[in-house]
Formats: C-alpha cells, sequence, structure tokens
C-alpha cells in the first residue's frame, strides 16, 4: 500500500510541475508574438529601418551636386576633374556657354598645374571645333592665353595647346591675331624629336595658317626644315607636312623659295611602292611648282643649285621622265590622272 500511497503523492507534483512548465511556455509565445507585431508595425508606419535614413536620402544628395568633369585627356596620370570651385562646366564641349569658356581660360590662365593646363586646353580645343566659340575665345581674349601654354616646358601641354590653336586657327579673324605664333611654332615643329605628336600638332597649326597666302612669308625660312620632314619622317608626317608645302607651291611669291631649296631626293617619292597619298600629294606639289614655273619665264636652270628642287624636276629630264611614266600604270586613277596633268605640264 505504501506503493499506492507514494504514487498518488508523485502524481500530484508531477501534475503541479507540468502546469508551470505550460504557463512558461506560453508566456515565451506571448512576449515573441508581440515583439514580431512591434517590429511588423514599425515597418508600415515608416517602411525605413535604423541606419537606412542616409542611404535613402543620398541620391537625391547627389543629384543636387552640379560638379561637372572637364573633358579629360587620355594617357595623362592625375585628377580626372578640376576642382568644382575652380571652373563649373558641363560633360559636353558642344553645351559650353560663353560663362564657362571665360571661367576655364581665367582658369588656365592662373593655374600652374601641367595636369590642369592639359585638361583646360583639351576642353578648350573641343569647344573651338564650333565657329561659334571661336568667336567667343578670342572675344574674352582666349587666344592669348591658350598661345601663352607654348612657352611652358611640358610637352603634353604644348601639344595639346597647338591643337586649340589648330581649332582656332580655322577661323579667319582669329588668323590674324595667331600670326605671331607662327614662327614660335616653326622653330618648335623644328626641333621637336621627328614623327613626335607635337611636330604633327606643330604641323596641323601650320596647314591651317597657310591655306590662304597671307602668312607664307613667315614660313620661308623654315622650308629646308620641312622639306627635311618629307625626306626623312614616317608616312604620317609626310602627309602632313606635304599639306604644307603644297599650299606654299600654290603661291606664286613662294616658287622661287621652293625651287631653290634643297631636295636632291625628291624623285625617290615618285614610285609606285610610296604611300598613295604621299605620292598623289608629291605629283600636285611637284605639278604646281610646275605650272608656275611655265608662267614665269624668268626662272632658269643657271639661278639654281645642284640638289635643288628645280635641278631635281628639270635638270635631269630623262631619270623625271622615266619615274612619271612608269606612274601612269599605277593602279589609282586619281595619281594616274595627276601624273597626265604634270607630263602635260612639263611638255
Amino acid at each position: 500500500m505504501r506503493e499506492s500511497g507514494g504514487s498518488s503523492v508523485t502524481v500530484r507534483t508531477g501534475l503541479v510541475a507540468g502546469l508551470a512548465v505550460g504557463a512558461g511556455l506560453c508566456y515565451c509565445v506571448y512576449r515573441a508574438s508581440r515583439r514580431r507585431r512591434g517590429r511588423e508595425g514599425g515597418a508600415k508606419r515608416g517602411d525605413v529601418r535604423p541606419g537606412q535614413e542616409h542611404q535613402a536620402a543620398a541620391p537625391t544628395l547627389l543629384q543636387k551636386v552640379s560638379a561637372m568633369p572637364v573633358i579629360s585627356s587620355p594617357g595623362r596620370k592625375g585628377p580626372e576633374n578640376l576642382r568644382q570651385e575652380d571652373v563649373d562646366l558641363p560633360k559636353s564641349s558642344h553645351d559650353l556657354e560663353a560663362h564657362h569658356i571665360q571661367n576655364l581660360i581665367r582658369l588656365l590662365d592662373s593655374t600652374k598645374d601641367p595636369t590642369v593646363q592639359e585638361q583646360a586646353l583639351v576642353t578648350l580645343s573641343n569647344s573651338a571645333a564650333f565657329s561659334a566659340n571661336q568667336d567667343i575665345i578670342r572675344n574674352l581674349g582666349g587666344l592669348i592665353v591658350v598661345g601663352k601654354m607654348l612657352s611652358v616646358p611640358d610637352t603634353k601641354v604644348k601639344e595639346k595647346a597647338l591643337n586649340a590653336l589648330n581649332n582656332l586657327s580655322m577661323n579667319i579673324k582669329n588668323q590674324e591675331e595667331m600670326k605671331i605664333y607662327i614662327t614660335i611654332v616653326c622653330e618648335e615643329t623644328d626641333s621637336s624629336p621627328l614623327n613626335s605628336e607635337l611636330q604633327l600638332a606643330g604641323l596641323r597649326f601650320l596647314t591651317n595658317m597657310s591655306v590662304t597666302n597671307d602668312y607664307h612669308y613667315m614660313m620661308t625660312s623654315f622650308i629646308p626644315c620641312f622639306l627635311h620632314m618629307l625626306l626623312e619622317g614616317n608616312e604620317r608626317t609626310q602627309v602632313q607636312v606635304l599639306k604644307v608645302l603644297v599650299n606654299l607651291s600654290a603661291n606664286p611669291a613662294m616658287t622661287e623659295h621652293l625651287l631653290n631649296a634643297q631636295a636632291p631626293c625628291l624623285l625617290s617619292l615618285f614610285d609606285t611602292c610610296i604611300n598613295q597619298e604621299v605620292l598623289l600629294r608629291v605629283l600636285v606639289f611637284a605639278t604646281n611648282l610646275t605650272k608656275l614655273t611655265q608662267k614665269d619665264k624668268s626662272i632658269t636652270v643657271p639661278h639654281h643649285n645642284e640638289g635643288s628642287i628645280f635641278s631635281v624636276l628639270w635638270g635631269n629630264t630623262t631619270e623625271c621622265a622615266q619615274k612619271l611614266t612608269s606612274l601612269l600604270y599605277h593602279h589609282d586613277t586619281e595619281v594616274k590622272e595627276q601624273v597626265a596633268e604634270l607630263i602635260m605640264q612639263r611638255c
């Protein structure tokens, strides 16, 4: 019986313990449910959790920032943008307004940082591709500021300055003010490493400045330099320097200067293996000189030294005639037509 009396006490004790555990579990479930509802309610009220306020506001803040980068120059290490407090520019040079250009010119005039100078010049150069901006830059005194960059020792800055001057020189009024840079650019082009980007930039500027006859006289003393680039340079240099020489050869006032210049190997370019662009321009150059020589009978052989362009083209008529006859079989029609015209002019 003692066993049964003991069993009765054990059952009651287990029942009390079970009720206590059950009550504890219910309370835990209740608290967990309250916390979950509280979190859901918070999300519904604000839809922004702690720590998310700044993330949500950031895009709006960025949209209010109007710092616009200057078009940067490829291949140059350094900051990609000018400082916002210095200049605030559109992303496209086409969208530049007068006040943007004015700020850019002021920055270029005041800074000594080659990287900033280069970036500013690239943007000015791009903007100068539009004719309206060419006038604006001149009226704001930008031609002188860009021209000053030719005296900067940094080669990249000089190159970008020449590119800007090249675009600006497509304006006749600008050319009148920019003629003061012709001698400087000729000297820089002559002293630059052969086939360098700096030399090519200088030749491009001189090409534009030689489109009219107005400034040819300022290039006269540099004709030997141009011929040296023609005979020693690569194809890119040859094409670019020939553009200058062709422009000069169309001016009767330059005929004597060109014919007297030394170019003993000029006929080596009268060959089918020569680059077509180079060959065609050499033929035009020779044709221009031939036409002017035929018109001016005062130009005679005794006036010219051996190795001069005159003696090369007319001193040894057999060699020149053979070269031209061979070129009549060139595959390009334009070359053949130019050869035929040159032969007719020589008759």
